[in-house]
């Protein structure tokens, strides 16, 4: 694994005048070594995708979804491959990483379906008014130019995905630029993608420093950002160029909501489980990871030892290992933080339950109770393997405590009252209601990203494809209709 990867210029693999080592957050080992493209190399891609966008934005439909549908296949065949890669790279546990490639295998297959019926077009007649007799409008969706999409570190292959798949899907040409510590996923998706007949220039995937990317922001060329990473970078992004079109996907602090009608035994071990993996997977690296649990108080001394006991059974070590639940952080640094967050609630009152230890790039899967709503752990996301729980009285002091939060990306909420169900979709803050499942679950077709400072437009195929293209009407005259 430490063989040197070039990047992807136009479609065809590159090197630039400098390299870096990729490096494993699990062992310090270097796992690949990208090449770095030069100033003039990042403007030759730029140039190339702006260029070819007419070109793109009239491909047929069939050739998109080819290329998709190709894509798809060649991911399904690499599986393991890529998923060892994944697992290396981010410190991800293997069971998870190829999850995550199955999941990527779904998008490009989604978004060869998506290719094949978006754009269909909108018939409207217009005869509604007497000055409209005789005409009728077709509404058509249109590419809003090239698409430079920025992925973070967490779903190195999948989240890139989401960026390439709907671009490709709408003909709109993409730079993509990965996380600097976890690229090699992406440069492997530039192979299976140089595979297809797309035109040279409709894509590029550019391994540059972050401290590279205002410069690609400000790029006039690049009229369309779609950004997944914290909710600092991603505001500064839009305020930066207040005239693009930004779509933004940022944090959160998912809460799992626990009713008191969710009252079995079979109930609340699997609300535990669910709430124990999900607090924990990825790290807890997760935007929609359960960071809080809000359990009613006549569920509440029934479902916390559970919660502990299934937070105490997970996993922890060698992310290359298939028994692993939970791995390390993506660095030393990010583990030194969460240790920090959760040191402060402790010291303002916070019960601390299990967990609380670091090793290195790794901290213990960690429950607390009773922490204070003004320390960092209650406001902010944590972005690791923390839970916390806290006892309402009510349905409404639940649903309120969910939005007692800047964040509104999902809520998770256990019930089995269909009423409370629908009382819930109207009363969070939040992009998505999971009922009986924790915050965590997302389907990649469906509408993906939040309200209030968790992000700013849709993810899912077609949400980012509308979010590519804007409406253009065509108005026909003097028809007999």
């Amino acid at each position: 694994m430490t063989s040197k990867h070039p990047f992807w210029l136009s479609g065809r693999p590159a090197e630039g005048d400098s390299s870096y080592d990729v490096v494993s957050p699990w062992d310090g080992r270097s796992v690949g070594t990208v090449s770095v493209p030069t100033d003039a190399q990042v403007e030759e891609a730029v140039a190339a995708a702006y260029a070819v966008r007419d070109e793109f934005a009239e491909t047929p439909a069939h050739v998109r979804a080819a290329a998709l549908s190709h894509v798809s296949k060649r991911l399904a065949e690499r599986t393991e491959e890529i998923a060892q890669l994944i697992s290396a790279e981010n410190g991800k546990p293997i069971k998870w990483a190829r999850g995550e490639v199955g999941r990527a295998v779904s998008v490009f297959r989604f978004a060869a379906e998506e290719a094949r019926r978006f754009n269909s077009g909108e018939a409207q007649r217009l005869d509604t008014d007497l000055a409209g007799q005789g005409r009728l409008a077709l509404i058509r969706r249109f590419p809003k130019g090239v698409v430079l999409g920025i992925t973070p570190f967490n779903f190195p292959l999948n989240q890139c995905a989401h960026k390439v798949a709907p671009a490709i899907a709408a003909g709109a040409p993409i730079i993509l630029k990965p996380a600097p510590n976890t690229p090699l996923s992406a440069l492997v998706l530039g192979e299976v993608l140089a595979e297809t007949d797309l035109p040279a220039g409709s894509w590029s995937i550019l391994t540059v420093a972050n401290d590279r990317m205002p410069a690609l922001v400000q790029d006039d060329r690049l009229p369309l950002i779609s950004f997944t990473g914290s909710e600092r970078v991603g505001y500064a992004i839009m305020d930066s160029v207040p005239r693009k079109h930004c779509t933004l996907e940022l944090g959160g602090n998912g809460a799992a909501v626990v009713l008191s009608d969710y009252s079995s035994d079979d109930d609340l071990d699997w609300a535990a489980t669910r709430i124990a993996t999900f607090s924990n997977y990825q790290g807890g690296q997760s935007c929609i990871s359960v960071q809080r649990v809000i359990a009613d108080a006549a569920v509440y001394d029934r479902l916390l030892p559970r919660i502990v006991s299934a937070v105490e059974a997970q996993v922890t070590g060698d992310p290359s290992d298939a028994a692993t639940d939970v791995g390390p952080l993506v660095s030393e640094g990010a583990a030194e933080r969460v240790g920090s967050w959760v040191d402060e609630a402790v010291a303002a009152g916070a019960e601390l339950l299990t967990g609380g230890a670091r090793e290195g790039a790794s901290y213990a899967p960690t429950v607390l109770t009773s922490v204070p709503s003004d320390t960092t752990l209650a406001c902010e996301e944590i972005f690791g393997p923390v839970l916390t729980v806290t006892k309402v009285n009510s349905e409404a002091e639940a649903f309120a405590a969910v939005n007692d939060s800047k964040y509104g990306l999902h809520a998770g909420v256990f019930t089995r009252n269909i009423q409370a169900a629908f009382r819930a979709h109207r009363a969070l803050e939040v992009g998505g209601v999971i009922v009986g499942d924790v915050p965590s679950y997302r389907a990649d077709q469906m509408p993906y990203g939040g309200a209030k400072q968790s992000g700013v437009g849709r993810e899912g195929l077609k949400s980012a494809m509308e979010d590519y293209t804007y409406e253009r009407v065509l108005v026909l005259t003097d028809l007999d209709l």
